[in-house]
């Protein structure tokens, strides 16, 4: 074992007893849940916050995927437990969520040379004149297959019962996931999902949409996972122009999505996924399509 991967399961551990006990679910729900921190010892070591029925298992998995910001400073305060209440609705309803903090995120956030696509913070797009949106997407999708070949592995998970979830570029990674049609992989659900939105800082102001759109409809072309994509009306990252014109694409070229388009949230619907109060409103949603997969 490394000093960096002997560092992290210590101090894992001392986190671990103290979110266990800390957090005990509510009595009157359902499925008693706890939640853990995890240190995931992948090609890429990284911390990620599980949460799953209280019992030894196995369950079926669901991945969380979240966003990206190309800001270092940004990424030094990335929350160690984001989508903490999404990943509990999945949990009461049996299934064990993992949620990965990319590698460059929270303490980590610094930029040193990268190793490939695999580097310390590896879903850059490249320059907007010429972003490389494919390969930022595989990228994460490739710790997607990491981490369910890990928790197989550990016999913590169900084979072939394992849902993926993701916002932003968590989502745009998930659509590239797809593509692969890993055979454990029996639905994605995606968020607000795209890459290179808001350059510059303004709103409705993508990177390259002609380009985001071609990609999309590349991995349509061998996608044949059932998804669910949820946008948002008052999104600024991916309006509903663009994300029209993604599905279409996507699916034109034999991708299976099911479009939602939720009406506007707060003051920015990029962010809806992440908050509590937009579970009563996607949840509904999301169990239909769950439920057309058993």
């Amino acid at each position: 074992m490394g000093p960096l991967l002997a560092i992290l399961r210590g101090f894992v551990t001392a986190i671990l007893i103290i979110l266990v006990f800390a957090a005990p679910a509510r009595a009157e729900d359902e499925i008693r849940i706890q939640e853990e921190l995890w240190a995931l010892t992948l090609p890429l070591p990284m911390f990620a916050y599980l949460v799953r029925p209280v019992g030894d298992g196995p369950f079926p998995l669901v991945i969380m995927n979240h966003g990206v910001s190309l800001n270092m400073a940004d990424r030094s305060f990335f929350p160690l437990v984001e989508f903490r209440d999404a990943a509990k609705w999945f949990a009461r309803r049996g299934y064990l969520v993992v949620a990965p903090v990319g590698t460059g995120y929270g303490a980590a956030a610094i930029d040193i040379p990268e190793r490939g696509l695999y580097g310390p913070f590896f879903s850059k797009i490249g320059k907007c004149e010429n972003p490389n949106f494919p390969d930022a997407g595989l990228a994460i999708a490739q710790v997607d297959r990491w981490i369910i070949d890990y928790l197989t592995a550990e016999k913590r998970i169900i084979p072939k019962d394992v849902i993926v979830v993701g916002q932003s570029a968590g989502g745009w990674a998930s659509i590239a996931l797809s593509s692969l049609n890993p055979p454990e992989v029996k639905a994605i659900i995606t968020f607000a999902a795209g890459r290179g939105g808001r350059v510059g800082g303004k709103p409705n102001n993508n990177c390259a949409p002609e380009k985001l759109i071609e990609a999309t409809g590349t991995f349509g072309r061998t996608s044949r996972i059932p998804m669910l994509w949820i946008y948002i009306e008052n999104d600024t990252f991916f309006g509903p122009d663009l994300s029209k014109r993604m599905h279409a694409a996507f699916t034109a070229a034999g991708g299976k999505a099911e479009y939602h388009l939720m009406p506007p949230f707060g003051n920015e619907g990029h962010y809806f996924f992440g908050s509590p109060d937009a579970i009563p409103i996607w949840s509904p949603v999301v169990s239909k399509f769950l439920d057309a997969q058993k």
